[in-house]
């Protein structure tokens, strides 16, 4: 989340009487984030939060995350629903951007992320990626493997200036992963952006939101983005505990095959290089004055290094299950 389109009082007002939620009392822009400008309404009738969709989401892709998130609510996983217009659609134009409102969800999100918050985690990734086996609409991941190389090109020659030697180390990582990303993998809706500051805990019970990278792809590399966002302490060493409870919990919901934990290390090493080239990008390119906070690229270079060395998923805590005897 971040406020890149700064928008009045009169004109949020304008947009908001094509909406039934009573009369605006106040709003505020949330700097989290770094790719739509997204608002905290309240109204006579509650909480809302509004988004803006900036230049870096195609507007075709809008059906695809709010046709989800109904879809999703509807199954019972806990996230935020679509608020519908007077005229029937869940899509508007506010300050020449197109703009939806939707549901307030409740909770806080862990600054620092336990075992047990892996755990629900875990098994709320997994809870989402059966309940989204049925729903009809496809997206395509713009930021896999086949996406990398470009968005690479975008900032590589000033790769050197974030870290000496970035970009040796980059092309060669880029080389490697193009020439052995695994095919063949169970796909449906994947979330692709699952960080701590996308899930709301309300107690024990977590919510998910910011859908705007969902896709359809594997469903293990969803898995290997959570083992990066929440495994990972703050000296950037990983945590077993934590990815072992990641593992166990999704799995007592949806086994993972013998393919996906196989190619799990390698999955891995592929998100940690999509958010170090989406960082890097944007700490080389986000606007001056923009209420964003920046995140550092660095970050995951050094978790990639740590996925080169890993041999198997049993390094992530991953463990066969018990048969019954």
């Amino acid at each position: 989340m971040a406020v890149y389109t700064d928008i009045s009082e009169a004109e949020l007002a304008a947009f908001l009487r094509d909406y039934a939620i009573g009369e605006l009392t106040s709003y505020k822009g949330i700097a989290e984030g770094v790719e739509n400008s997204n608002y905290l309404l309240h109204t006579s009738t509650g909480p809302y939060f509004l988004t803006l969709y900036e230049k870096r989401v195609n507007r075709d892709d809008l059906p695809f995350f709010l046709g989800l998130m109904g879809h999703l609510a509807g199954k019972g996983v806990r996230c935020p629903v679509p608020i519908q217009r007077r005229d029937g659609g869940f899509l508007g134009e506010l300050a020449g951007r197109p703009a939806a409102v939707v549901s307030y969800l409740e909770g806080m999100w862990p600054r620092r992320p336990t075992a047990e918050h892996c755990r629900a985690v875990g098994a709320a990734l997994a809870t989402m990626h059966l309940a989204g086996q049925d729903f009809a609409l496809t997206r395509r991941n713009a930021l896999t493997v086949d996406g990398w190389r470009p968005l690479w090109e975008r900032a590589r020659d000033r790769a050197d200036e974030v870290e000496k030697g970035l970009v040796a180390e980059a092309e060669a990582e880029l080389d490697l992963l193009e020439a052995n990303w695994p095919s063949g993998l169970p796909r449906g809706v994947i979330h692709a952006d699952l960080f701590p500051d996308n899930v709301l805990f309300l107690g024990k019970e977590p919510g998910l939101i910011d859908f705007y990278f969902a896709c359809t792809d594997f469903l293990a590399y969803d898995v290997a983005v959570c083992l990066n966002a929440w495994c990972f302490e703050r000296d950037n060493s990983f945590n077993l505990t934590k990815g072992a409870q990641l593992l166990r919990s999704y799995c007592e919901v949806r086994p993972l095959s013998a393919a996906e934990i196989a190619a799990l290390p390698l999955l891995a090493r592929g998100a940690a290089i999509r958010f170090m080239l989406t960082r890097l990008y944007d700490w080389l390119n986000t606007p001056p004055g923009s209420l964003v906070v920046k995140k550092d690229p660095l970050e995951y270079l050094r978790k990639l290094r740590f996925h080169r060395a890993v041999r198997s998923a049993a390094e992530y805590g991953y463990a066969e299950p018990v048969a019954a005897g």
